[in-house]
């Protein structure tokens, strides 16, 4: 929230008054993914592959299908003149979640929806993975490194014009990315002692070059690298990998952040599908009234948070529940 509110925001609409202290970092996304990698291995074992799979499922596209159809109305019922007026083509392909496949046909409702699509290919296929052969052992491990050497390997191929079909399956399938899902599964296996110290290190290390690779830009000027964003990554996946395997923080950090913590983190897919392209029009606002960069910052991650707590409550969590209900044990008869 503090990259788009402070950086790139600015960089998108060049209108918008300069922040006196931005936030420069793409972090949150990366993260996101290590993060929902590391908790798919947490919670994958519990019942059954169907049931871990459509969990995961029920928790993600309700919300995400509900939360393009609020940005998209209101985008169209708080029109800026020169900023981008969705259509009903636009609503049907952010539902069908197109951009990755063809981008310049099929503009992103709000930006930050782009992981929606590869959490999705991700818990597939972790459940698909945990119910073979291949999702155990060392066939994981060389599943694995494959995941993050074969896209390195394409990488000089990625960056020098390729053909369409090319970069539409590499997009599509994201993977560019995979390394990052490989990071969190990484990290859960050193933390439960799976994998030993040495081993550890050389997938992380393969990890953080990969992410390294990633973040280059091929530009008029060249190659160009976002070296403060990659670092960025690079710490924050080695913060993940000390709590992991660290003792019990509950120890450390007082009862009232532990609450605050916990709500925030039981709202923040929906804050994260919110806040974006409706934070802009919220900023645009505030400064057409005369607000300076700082409430602009601060109306965004308010109205952010309270669209995310509303989404939660009022999609997130019942959808959820009522999806799952087939998974549910039925009582027991009670004998007349």
């Amino acid at each position: 929230m503090l990259y788009h509110s402070t950086s790139l925001s600015t960089w998108l609409h060049p209108e918008f008054d300069p922040r006196p202290l931005t936030f420069p970092f793409q972090v949150g996304a990366s993260m996101l993914l290590v993060v929902s990698a590391y908790f798919a291995c947490v919670t994958i074992g519990r019942g059954s592959m169907l049931k871990y799979w459509w969990g995961r499922v029920a928790r993600l596209l309700p919300s995400f299908l509900a939360a393009v159809v609020v940005i998209f109305l209101l985008l169209r019922l708080f029109p800026i003149d020169g900023w981008f007026y969705p259509e009903l083509r636009d609503l049907r392909a952010n539902l069908l979640m197109l951009w990755h496949w063809k981008p310049q046909d099929y503009w992103f409702i709000d930006g930050s929806h782009w992981t929606v699509p590869l959490q999705l290919m991700g818990f597939t296929a972790a459940s698909l993975l945990y119910a073979s052969r291949w999702g155990h052992g060392k066939r994981m491990i060389a599943v694995m490194w494959t995941a993050v050497l074969l896209p390195l390997l394409q990488w000089p191929i990625r960056v020098d014009t390729p053909p369409e079909t090319y970069r539409m399956l590499v997009d599509g399938f994201g993977l560019h990315r995979w390394h990052l899902f490989i990071a969190g599964v990484a990290i859960w296996m050193w933390s439960t002692r799976r994998i030993g110290d040495g081993h550890f290190a050389g997938l992380l290390v393969a990890c953080m070059t990969a992410q390294a690779f990633h973040n280059y830009a091929n530009t008029p000027d060249g190659l160009v690298a976002d070296w403060g964003s990659t670092i960025a990554v690079w710490i924050g996946i080695c913060v993940l990998a000390v709590v992991a395997r660290g003792p019990d923080w509950d120890r450390v950090i007082p009862l009232r952040a532990q609450r605050a913590v916990t709500w925030f983190a039981g709202i923040s897919y929906g804050v994260f599908l919110m806040h974006q392209a409706v934070g802009y029009v919220v900023m645009r606002k505030l400064q057409d009234h005369g607000f300076g960069p700082g409430f602009q910052v601060l109306g965004m991650l308010l109205v952010g948070t309270l669209l995310g707590w509303a989404l939660t409550k009022v999609v997130e969590k019942p959808a959820h529940r009522f999806l799952m209900k087939p998974f549910q044990p039925k009582p027991d008869r009670v004998a007349a």
